[in-house]
């Protein structure tokens, strides 16, 4: 974290968040994620903005970016906001997607993350002679 000293209470942050998935889609249940967030902050509120990967090993990976807004409590940081994926290889190449996001950090590293939304995998096929 810095301290922004423009005004009084700003605070600019980053973060890295990495952990493994539970998720009733067999697609994503126990898949890694990892998401890199900036946040700007003025008196405990603001925004986040960044970036998340998920691993599916050799199946491949997907991407995307997220935005929403932030507020400091007690300790804790809640973030809520959208997402959307940019990318894939593999079987996620071409994905697409989108949807809403709840997150709660708690210091020093507990943190609860929920993602809904819809996606679309393209459909590939082999080509024979």
């Amino acid at each position: 974290m810095l301290a922004a000293a423009d005004q009084p209470n700003h605070v600019l942050s980053i973060a890295e968040i990495a952990a493994t998935q539970k998720s009733s889609d067999d697609k994503w249940n126990n898949v890694p994620i990892a998401y890199w967030g900036t946040a700007d902050l003025v008196d405990g509120k603001g925004t986040q903005t960044g970036y998340f990967v998920d691993d599916h090993g050799a199946d491949g990976r997907d991407w995307g970016t997220f935005e929403g807004q932030c507020s400091v409590a007690g300790g804790a940081t809640t973030i809520e906001g959208t997402w959307r994926y940019t990318g894939g290889s593999g079987k996620f190449a071409g994905i697409t997607g989108q949807g809403a996001f709840k997150s709660k950090l708690t210091p020093p590293v507990d943190v609860e993350c929920s993602w809904q939304g819809v996606y679309e995998l393209v459909a590939t096929r082999a080509h024979g002679r």
